[in-house]
């Protein structure tokens, strides 16, 4: 089996970012964004999706974090796509549901080759702490768009703004490794009647 591994670099005028990602490790990560709440969050992916991540990204934060947090989710996509390869042999989807507290929330992937966003999270306030609650939604817009994945996600139940993100983060790190794991009676064979993903 060869190892699911990416490097992918993506520089423009507003951000410069690095992502490395081994789709088989055991979850352990190192982030540098800038954006401590951002961090927090790719955490519960990489930890929940026993994924090694280290990101990197450098961008224009005295404007504010739309672009960094878009690109980071560009280029996390990419990385996926880039170390995933051909899909063979993977579930190709995956779900899950995660509670925190009063909190509750679903999501359901399909690495489908076709991008697709479903998003249904409400947030009773704008920001946590000082990140703007909006960019959650552009991360994954960005991760479909360039992983080429269909993804569902609904918030359930919920209050605290904190709790909310949390639970999402972590049912989506949850239906990824789901998603990408080797179902050994599909060896080598495509999880698709098209023959392609």
């Amino acid at each position: 089996m060869n190892p699911r591994i990416a490097q992918v670099e993506r520089n423009t005028l507003e951000t410069r970012i690095k992502i490395a990602i081994n789709l088989d490790g055991n979850g352990t990560a190192s982030f540098s964004t800038g954006l401590p709440f951002l961090d927090h969050m790719l955490d519960q992916i990489a930890r929940h999706g026993l994924i090694d991540m280290d990101i990197v990204s450098q961008g224009d934060l005295h404007i504010d974090a739309h672009h960094s947090v878009e690109d980071i989710g560009i280029t996390l996509g990419q990385a996926f796509a880039q170390a995933l390869g051909d899909k063979k042999g993977i579930y190709r989807y995956g779900h899950a549901y995660c509670p925190l507290d009063e909190s509750l929330s679903r999501v359901v992937v399909d690495f489908s080759g076709r991008p697709g966003l479903f998003y249904q999270v409400e947030f009773q306030r704008a920001m946590i702490g000082g990140f703007d609650v909006d960019l959650f939604k552009e991360f994954f817009q960005g991760f479909v768009n360039h992983a080429g994945v269909t993804l569902h996600i609904d918030n359930l139940k919920g209050g605290n703004a904190h709790h909310i993100a949390e639970t999402v983060f972590k049912a989506f790190g949850r239906a990824v490794r789901m998603a990408i794991s080797h179902d050994t009676r599909m060896a080598g064979i495509m999880p698709s009647t098209k023959g392609s993903l």
